[in-house]
């Protein structure tokens, strides 16, 4: 095993390549270690040069809503009634800590979405 640090793109793409060669590799082998190594060295590159940034809640709400076939009254017991939550999903009113409590335990929207602020 001759695994080396990912510090440039071409050293990503052929860490990528090794990858594709090792998945097959059997369960134990020193095959199977080079993969796992070298999948921890790639996630790492990944984080540092392309980082995926918290959707804002908004977005985070609107989508939730897309997957679960919800309109803006389902979001009434959460957020309160159809002009609060007009003004939350346009950006006018922040979501207060209850309404961030209701979306996350009623609708299942991960803390960190609903925490984030794009306006920093």
């Amino acid at each position: 095993m001759d695994v080396q640090p990912i510090r440039t793109k071409r050293n990503y793409q052929s860490a990528l390549r090794r990858v594709e060669a090792l998945l097959d590799a059997a369960p134990g082998s020193q095959e199977e270690d080079e993969l796992d190594v070298i999948a921890t060295l790639i996630s790492a590159y990944e984080d540092e040069h392309y980082p995926i940034a918290t959707p804002d809640p908004v977005a985070a709400i609107l989508f939730r809503m897309e997957q679960l076939g919800l309109n803006r009254t389902d979001l009434e017991p959460y957020i309160g009634g159809s002009g609060r939550v007009s003004e939350v999903l346009s950006g006018k009113r922040s979501l207060s800590l209850g309404m961030i409590r209701k979306l996350h335990s009623g609708l299942r929207i991960p803390l960190e979405n609903l925490l984030s602020d794009t306006k920093n």
